[in-house]
């Protein structure tokens, strides 16, 4: 691990850490409380998915979408208006809107081949900012002085990787530059965060193989044809399998390449100085 003891952590000139887990139990929330401290960079996976990776892709498919209608398709051809995403920290709606939900296309659905096409744009575009990281550490410093650096991962970063390998390429990358956190839930947040998707299902990334699975399986269990797919209640089907399915491989993530902090521990942090214990004492932890 990059910092071999809790002293080493503390004593370290520069901290490099990397949170991951489920999406809803606190990466974004440790990320904007350090960066308000003011000597943290916080490198958002999503925020750099989006406007580096998927920006084209997110624009594209709104100019398509302005197309559609005579009066906006017009302005578009004589360049009398510019679509773009405005994309932010605090609003990845582009992405997530750009990704769908496969089904029926008169209740927003996508055809499954198409997304699936999405799902692999993702797929690639997160390998590539995963890997953009080391960039960052230095582009933190060198041009802003930061001292310290955030990397807030997605959800999905466990569906590309393979924990179990030593030779990983992504995995071992982030492991030269970063210590990766595991930020674990209870059963308690999994029920939550269950409850909270099934209020407002959003759009998700899977693995091919995961996603192939739960769409033969649905639609044999639902007795319907691709075409006639509730887009919403698939991904709220699909949801707990979901993270089912990333448990294990975040708990592999963990043992091989980095420490554990619950997130009960996250929520209740109060400053950098109370992140700086919490890390220190999971390191010990580890042994």
């Amino acid at each position: 691990m990059l910092y071999s003891s809790a002293d080493d952590w503390r004593g370290a000139a520069r901290k490099q850490v990397l949170f991951f887990g489920m999406s809803g139990l606190g990466k974004t929330h440790v990320s904007n409380m350090l960066r308000t401290a003011g000597d943290w960079f916080h490198y958002s996976i999503d925020y750099r998915i989006g406007t580096r990776y998927m920006g084209e892709y997110i624009t594209d498919n709104a100019k398509a979408e302005a197309m559609k209608v005579p009066f906006l398709r017009d302005l578009l051809l004589s360049d009398s208006i510019y679509i773009g995403s405005n994309i932010s920290f605090d609003n990845l709606t582009p992405v997530s809107t750009y990704l769908g939900k496969p089904g029926d296309p008169a209740r927003g659905g996508l055809p499954i081949a198409e997304y699936r096409r999405r799902q692999e744009q993702f797929r690639l575009a997160e390998i590539h900012a995963l890997l953009d990281t080391e960039y960052f550490i230095d582009r933190a410093e060198r041009l802003y002085g930061y001292p310290h650096f955030i990397c807030d991962t997605g959800g999905s970063i466990c569906e590309w990787v393979d924990p179990e390998n030593p030779a990983d390429p992504v995995l071992s990358e982030l492991d030269k530059h970063t210590l990766m956190v595991w930020i674990k839930g209870d059963e308690a947040h999994t029920r939550e965060l269950i409850h909270r998707f099934d209020r407002a299902p959003k759009p998700m990334s899977y693995q091919p193989g995961f996603l192939a699975r739960a769409w033969d399986q649905y639609l044999k269990e639902k007795g319907c044809a691709e075409d006639q797919v509730d887009p919403d209640d698939f991904i709220r089907w699909t949801y707990a399998q979901a993270l089912a399915h990333r448990q294990p491989r975040y708990a592999a993530m963990a043992a091989r390449w980095g420490v554990t902090v619950t997130a009960d521990q996250i929520a209740a942090l109060r400053d950098a100085a109370d992140f700086d214990d919490l890390i220190a004492g999971a390191i010990a932890a580890r042994g």
